[in-house]
């Protein structure tokens, strides 16, 4: 089984105001926001972008999710470096971390109970 495509893109910013802004004046909408400095996004029925601000003195970082339809059924090929198995989330889902050649962290998403 392999993923469907992507799900959301999480990306850390210094400065909500600022960064909210910017995406908003790229045409994205804010869905939900709890007030707290992060938001989700959305532009169209594109993949969701999730912004979370960050301290100053750390360097923001952008990880996309791959969407999968069934956690339980998604087969990792040998060629994939597995960091954290499929587990619950806080907010709903169930995601798997995966490490591709250049080092990079990927996270794959999945419906919760799935």
């Amino acid at each position: 089984m392999a993923t469907d495509g992507i799900e959301a893109v999480f990306m850390e910013t210094r400065n909500w105001g600022k960064g909210a802004k910017f995406l908003q004046a790229l045409g994205f909408e804010l869905e939900v926001t709890a007030g707290d400095g992060s938001g989700v996004f959305r532009n169209g029925d594109g993949a969701y972008l999730v912004l979370v601000e960050v301290p100053e003195d750390r360097e923001p970082a952008v990880q996309v999710a791959l969407k999968v339809a069934d956690a339980d059924r998604f087969e990792v090929d040998p060629v994939v470096e597995v960091v954290t198995p499929f587990k619950e989330t806080h907010y709903g889902t169930r995601e798997m971390t995966v490490r591709d050649p250049d080092g990079r962290l990927w996270s794959l998403q999945a419906p919760a109970g799935s």
